[in-house]
């Protein structure tokens, strides 16, 4: 099976259309204002008007409520939510049944987490997937930095490679790790929150390649 790519962090109509003529399954947005590559409600309303049927469309949020996500899905209509912040399973059980979106759950990999055991949290929630992620004691993802891939559980819930993903590893990366999925921001950049369209086509083709068995 083909492994599925997202390109996240989407802020221009640009690199929407580079990210879907590249071939990548889900188009991710941003709804964390600390974060550079963040867009207001309105932005991303306009954005999604650019994302064609059978392209997911994804919303990131960092420990936002459930009345802020609500607002937000009234005017974008997210197809999956990412909940990225210290959420609990049962936070994002609840908020995911109220607004009526399936969801999963971006796990930091810390040295000291027994990240078999917090997956299956998450999997007995009703996440339809996990995403693992490296850890920063700061940030909150888009940290250019990657995990040990070695580490990465082969469990029956699809799993999300993130962290560190640029042109140069994907292929390696998909082939270490056997992930259902991979999730790029910055290695696809030319500057924060501005894609490059060479670096997304070289990407997706690595991607292909390393998914070819």
């Amino acid at each position: 099976m083909r492994t599925r790519a997202k390109i996240c962090g989407i802020t221009r109509i640009q690199d929407i259309q580079s990210a879907v003529n590249a071939g990548a399954d889900a188009i991710g947005f941003v709804f964390f204002p600390p974060s550079p590559r963040s867009v207001s409600t309105a932005q991303a309303k306009e954005l999604i008007q650019h994302v064609p049927a059978y392209v997911q469309t994804v919303g990131l949020f960092v420990n936002a409520s459930a009345d802020e996500i609500l607002h937000i899905l009234k005017d974008v209509p997210l197809d999956i939510l990412q909940f990225h912040g210290d959420e609990t399973p049962e936070q994002c059980q609840r908020i995911a049944a109220q607004a009526g979106r399936r969801w999963y759950k971006a796990i930091q990999v810390k040295p000291d987490l027994d990240v078999i055991a917090e997956i299956q949290n998450y999997q007995a929630a009703g996440a339809s997937a996990v995403l693992l992620d490296a850890w920063h004691p700061e940030l909150k993802g888009g940290t250019g930095h990657s995990f040990d891939w070695a580490q990465f559980p082969k469990l029956d819930i699809p799993l999300i490679l993130a962290g560190g993903l640029k042109p140069e590893n994907i292929e390696d990366a998909i082939r270490t790790t056997g992930a259902y999925a991979v999730d790029v921001s910055g290695g696809v950049e030319s500057s924060k929150g501005m894609k490059d369209q060479q670096l997304i086509e070289r990407f997706m083709q690595g991607v292909h390649r390393g998914s070819a068995k």
